[in-house]
Formats: structure tokens, sequence, C-alpha cells
């Protein structure tokens, strides 16, 4: 059986009887909480974990997470004491914590040159593989804004997704090409799961505005609205207007933006949820967010065996309790997560008429 290991102060524990780490693409920081029943009494004054320390978890011998603990919690019962660890990546200063930069502007930077200058005072390291985002002329922090979402905000014009790695690191970048080695099959490796359509969250217009800084640009609104996207499967008139957040970048950076918004509601309007019995695929590699994934599950119309749907992992829980050694996912539609505007996504957005086919898999129109 698998074994959990958090390592703090160079001595390694385990042992533990609850455990849960959570990982995500749109999850930052990662997080894990873990439990452990103590067999002897007296065991809290020689247990080592204090909130504060720095600690990195091994799923085996796989590194999952490297940052802090944040709280550890004693409980008492009948018959018992308990000792839960709740801790977080090191990406959590820049969740928590208020950007610094001296004068508070950037000039001339793109996305991964700002998250670079924001993350330096924490000791994070920022890389991006791919694309490194859109340049932004002239970037004004806000006090009491975090890092992060700063981060965040300028990596929606590059659809590019920030997210911490297990060395506790940030990283920039678009939706995965790698495919795991096996996928989700009904009736094989599917313990649970559910699918949600829904079309509450989708408009059939999305409008994006500059929020002028000429007093004379205010008069009216039409000439602050740079940028349109259209949604062409919702049928009745459902309109979405959104403040381009970088007004210096004009239309390329209000078209990048508006079509963000756009396909991220599309790809929100299916989501899967599935709980398998293991943390790793045929390969021996752990389930990781990020990931494209091979789906054949009828029931719920996504995918089948002659025509297997393939969506991207976006967020993974692995646990451990008394239900034994499971592994939560979430699942979505990588067109979720790409820059092109949907006229070009070349795939339907509704629900299939055909359950045998399944939602998500490429149909020409």
């Amino acid at each position: 059986m698998e074994e959990l290991k958090l390592i703090v102060g160079g001595r390694e524990l385990s042992g533990w009887t609850e455990v849960r780490v959570t990982r995500g693409i749109e999850r930052c920081p990662s997080d894990f909480q873990i439990g452990m029943t103590e067999r002897f009494p007296g065991e809290p004054d020689s247990f080592v974990v204090q909130p504060g320390d720095p600690c990195t978890v091994r799923l085996a011998d796989d590194l999952v997470l490297t940052g802090y603990v944040d709280r550890v919690i004693y409980g008492i019962g009948p018959e018992q004491h308990a000792i839960t660890v709740v801790g977080r990546s090191k990406c959590e200063d820049l969740v928590d914590c208020s950007a610094e930069w001296p004068g508070g502007q950037i000039s001339g930077a793109d996305a991964l040159g700002i998250a670079q200058k924001l993350a330096e005072p924490y000791g994070i390291t920022v890389s991006a593989p791919g694309s490194k985002g859109v340049r932004v002329d002239q970037f004004n922090l806000m006090i009491g804004e975090t890092a992060f979402e700063i981060i965040e905000r300028v990596c929606r014009y590059g659809a590019l997704l920030a997210y911490d790695q297990p060395d506790g690191n940030l990283l920039l970048a678009q939706a995965g090409s790698v495919t795991a080695a096996s996928g989700f099959t009904e009736g094989e490796n599917v313990q649970n799961a559910t699918m949600t359509f829904a079309n509450d969250e989708r408009f059939s217009d999305y409008q994006c505005f500059m929020q002028s800084m000429d007093v004379l640009g205010d008069i009216g609104e039409g000439g602050n609205l740079l940028a349109k996207a259209k949604d062409p499967q919702i049928a009745r008139r459902r309109t979405r207007m959104i403040i381009s957040e970088a007004p210096t970048g004009g239309q390329d950076f209000a078209q990048k933006r508006v079509t963000w918004e756009a396909n991220r509601r599309i790809g929100r309007a299916a989501q899967l949820n599935v709980i398998t019995d293991g943390w790793r695929d045929s390969a021996g590699a752990l389930w990781t967010p990020n990931t494209l994934v091979p789906l054949c599950l009828p029931s719920l119309k996504c995918g089948s065996r002659s025509e297997p749907a393939t969506w991207l992992i976006t967020e993974v829980s692995y646990r451990r309790d008394n239900a034994g050694t499971t592994c939560a996912l979430t699942i979505m539609r990588p067109e979720a997560f790409l820059p092109i505007p949907i006229e070009q996504m070349n795939v339907r957005a509704d629900i299939p008429a055909n359950p045998g086919i399944g939602w998500g898999n490429e149909v020409r129109r």
C-alpha cells in the first residue's frame, strides 16, 4: 500500500490514518490535510511538527507538494487522541500576501516578467515553458491586491494558467498536450462519477469595454466598446459585459480578454467528477492536473468505446480514509483553456442527441 510521507526538518513521518492532497490548474496553492491517531498517551509532547515549519509531501517516492505547515490540530475523544496537520505549497504567500514592487508600477513586461517580479520577494521562481503572455506597456499595482490576483489577471490575455508545481514554484502554462497512459472507462476503473451539464453561466454575447481615463471618453459608451465574442449555442439573447483590466492595451488586449471569458464559460458548461480506486494511471504515473485523459462513459453522455472523448484533468485529490485509497478528479473540456476564438474550436458546445458519440468529441460543422 502506498504511503504519504510528510518530511519536516529532515524527519520523515508516515502512518497517517487519513490523507488528502489536492492539486489543480485552477487551484493555487496546492494543499494537504492529514491525520493520525496516537497510540500511546503523551505523544503530543514528542510530536515534532509545528505551524510554520517548511515541509515536503511525497506519495511513495513522488514529490507532490513543497510548502509549509499552516496548522496543527490536537483532539481528544473517549478512547483516542488525534492529530491533524494542514498545510499548503510555497505559493500560499503569493495568494495571502499583498503585492510588493518599488513604485507600484511595472513597465514593458509580459505575464512571465510581471509574475517573476511579484514572486521574487517571497523566494518563489516562475517559469513559462511555452507562451510568456502578452506584453503590457504599463501595469499599475493597486494597494491591497495580492500578488496572485495580479498574476492571474495578466495571464487571462494569453489564456495562461497559473498554478504551482510539486517543488512549490509557480508555472504559467496553457492547456496541456500530454495524454495519460490510461483514462476512465465505465464499468472498469470508475467507482463513482457525475456529469453536470449547465447553461446558467453561459451567455450569447460577450462585450468587452475599456475603463476610460479620458473624461471626454466617458461620454456615452460606444467609444469604450473594444471587442465582442459570441457563444453560438445560446439561442436566446443573454449579454455579458466585462471590463478590460488593462485599458491601455487597446483592442488586441480586449479581444483576448473577451475570448478567454467566453471560452472558459463554455468549457465549464460540462464538468465531470470521477472517483477512481487508485492514485496512478496504468503506467504507474500519478494522476496529474493539466493532463489529457480518454473517457468512455456512455451513460453520462461522454465518449464511447469506439470513439472516446479526450478531456483535461483540472483538479486531483489523492485520498485515503476509512473508505480506502481513492482519487477524486475534476475533468473538463480542454477547449475551456484555449486562446482561440469560439468559432474556430470546431466542436459543438451543447449536449449531444446521440449518447453513443459523447459530448466533447469533435463534430464537423
